[in-house]
């Protein structure tokens, strides 16, 4: 497999796993606070003394080589990196890791997860801008403040965590030796857009790559076979390409980009070898959408464009040359909505003789949480994902297997029945890896120590649980059945809290968070001129939900109450009959005009 920036060469120096060739990126920092702009310092005891500053009236960012030990700062406080830097129309402002959590290794190097952010605001020139720009700055401070609260960020100083272990691995020792986000996959750097301007100031030290999605090292399976330890770690990756919440990110761009696409790697260590195991993720690559409109599910849309056969095809084009053979697996149900698209979709890959698409009904074949089922499934892939194989390291760090193909599964979401489907695979294939390495005989699986397979399905239920918070803002659904293999009472009462609070994110949120999101990927560009992004009009300046629910409510309310003094008089029930009508009256405008209560996003089209 090969992918974009990946450099031809030997297994390079330490690539797979050796200690890190140095450190690359500062890791203990001070913020100094001056009245005229602030300083970031690291204070890495064992690096160079690496300084730069930013104006806090001008935003200009600058390095900094003089010795500021004659002046006083106003405040001096500890911080733990910079994701970058964003200009908006007035002021500019600075991304800053305000604490961190380790939670293991990756190639001998520490893993950090990002528990809390803040952008350090430089704009002291905004007195002087006009008082639509203050209200415009105001507005997209309040998408900044969005993104603070953003989940499942991890990094490393001394590692790249965008490449998987195959293609770090083939990292040469020259390119080993260069700047973190020089070596990484831009596709999956969550903040590639902010870190323009420190790479313009040539501020390696300090820019430091993060990706979006999991690493659940610190809470992987390590268990015992043949008195030997072994670990299981999995690592999933999001891409920046269309970045967005599970409503407003649908299917593919033109560019053939499509939402929740994801790279998860199973990685496996035992004595001394290591192996790899990779699948991907992503929408329905066609032109679709799915509006919210105060309906629990809304009706899909798949969008009539002669582009269409095109992105299909540059998806999977892309896709194959970054993974190889490539085996598209659909999940989606054969009726309805999803019937439509899956007909849609099936239609498009007859024209791609190149990829294989297999169709399989997940809620039909699989119901009532069968997951056995799913057996059914691998049996007509199995000769496929056999010769596609795995990475296998052995301890000398010499690639003795690659993997030459990929799964790529989908269901509307990719987030549920894809998590499932792909532990299953990922199961299948860990069977096979063990087998190799003699861990297991040809008739030993993980299935049969119970002890191994209850720690192997929490950890992919917590990554899917993980992946679910990012896309659409709640635990994935049905994660007992993914743990314990039923439904439990507490699992019925959890999932019922999660499916609301899905819809009133959908409804009202998540326009507001996708705005945010196009903001800081560079998907929106801010512009001084030309009419403001937030100048609203009819229902639009409405606060949705309130509005909304106060005159149903409010109208159920005085109809209940006029319904109880109808025995009182003529007048009494006239007034029923009024405030009923009244009430079913609004009841028809909002279901009417739906999808104009609901939060919208603004700065960017749906594709």
């Amino acid at each position: 497999m090969e992918g974009e920036g990946e450099e031809p060469g030997g297994h390079g120096g330490g690539g797979a796993g050796g200690p890190p060739l140095r450190n690359l990126c500062c890791r203990e920092l001070s913020l100094l606070e001056f009245p005229d702009r602030y300083v970031i310092r690291s204070v890495d005891p064992d690096g160079p003394d690496h300084a730069f500053s930013i104006g806090r009236s001008d935003g200009l960012v600058e390095p900094l080589f003089e010795d500021l030990s004659s002046l006083t700062p106003s405040r001096v406080s500890t911080i733990y990196g910079v994701l970058g830097i964003i200009r908006l129309i007035a002021g500019t402002y600075v991304l800053l890791i305000t604490s961190r959590k380790e939670v293991g290794t990756h190639l001998n190097s520490s893993v950090f997860h990002v528990t809390s952010m803040r952008f350090l605001s430089c704009n002291g020139a905004l007195k002087h801008s006009t008082s639509q720009e203050k209200r415009d700055e105001a507005y997209f401070m309040s998408l900044l403040r969005t993104i603070e609260s953003t989940p499942g960020l991890y990094y490393s100083y001394e590692r790249d965590l965008t490449l998987n272990l195959q293609r770090t691995c083939k990292l040469t020792e020259e390119r080993m030796h260069k700047p973190l986000w020089k070596q990484a996959d831009p596709r999956f750097i969550w903040n590639h857009s902010l870190m323009e301007e420190l790479i313009e100031n040539k501020l390696d030290a300090f820019t430091i790559p993060a990706i979006q999605g999991n690493i659940l090292s610190f809470q992987s399976v390590q268990f015992t076979l043949k008195d030997s330890p072994a670990r299981i770690t999995l690592i999933s990756r999001r891409c920046n390409r269309r970045l967005g919440t599970r409503m407003w990110r649908r299917g593919a761009n033109l560019e053939g980009s499509t939402a929740n696409f994801i790279e998860t790697e199973q990685i496996l260590e035992f004595e001394g070898y290591k192996s790899s195991f990779l699948q991907i993720r992503g929408s329905i690559p066609l032109l679709w959408e799915q509006i919210v409109d105060l309906s629990y599910k809304p009706r899909l849309n798949i969008i009539n464009h002669d582009e269409t056969p095109k992105v299909v095809e540059r998806h999977f084009r892309d896709v194959m040359q970054r993974y190889g053979e490539t085996i598209a697996i659909d999940l989606t149900d054969k009726e309805g909505d999803e019937g439509r698209l899956s007909d849609a979709f099936a239609a498009e890959m007859e024209k791609l003789p190149y990829c294989r698409y297999v169709p399989f009904d997940f809620h039909h074949t699989c119901a009532k949480g069968n997951f056995d089922n799913l057996q059914l499934l691998y049996d007509q892939i199995k000769e496929n994902v056999e010769s596609q194989g795995y990475l296998l390291i052995n301890t000398d760090g010499e690639i003795l297997i690659e993997q030459n193909g990929i799964l790529r599964v989908n269901c509307v979401d990719c987030l549920d029945r894809t998590n499932v489907t792909q532990s299953y695979m990922a199961r299948k294939s860990l069977n096979l890896q063990l087998q190799q390495m003699g861990a297991f005989s040809s008739s030993e699986c993980i299935s049969m120590y119970s002890d191994i397979y209850e720690k192997f399905k929490i950890l992919w239920a917590e990554h899917g649980d993980e992946i679910s918070l990012e896309y659409a803002g709640t635990h994935a659904l049905k994660g007992d059945l993914v743990r314990y293999g039923r439904q439990t009472v507490g699992g019925m009462i959890k999932d019922g809290i999660s499916a609301l609070t899905r819809y009133y994110l959908n409804n009202f949120q998540d326009g507001i968070r996708q705005d945010a999101l196009d903001l800081i990927s560079g998907r929106y560009t801010i512009s001084r001129s030309g009419p403001s992004p937030f100048q609203l009009n009819g229902f639009e300046s409405l606060s949705y939900l309130p509005v909304a629910s106060a005159l149903i409510v409010g109208g159920l309310t005085m109809t209940t109450f006029t319904l109880n003094q109808v025995g009182r008089g003529t007048q009494h029930f006239i007034s029923s009959v009024l405030w009923a009508g009244l009430t079913a009256g609004v009841v028809a405008l909002v279901k009417a005009n739906g999808k104009q209560f609901c939060s919208r996003p603004r700065l960017c089209g749906l594709l």
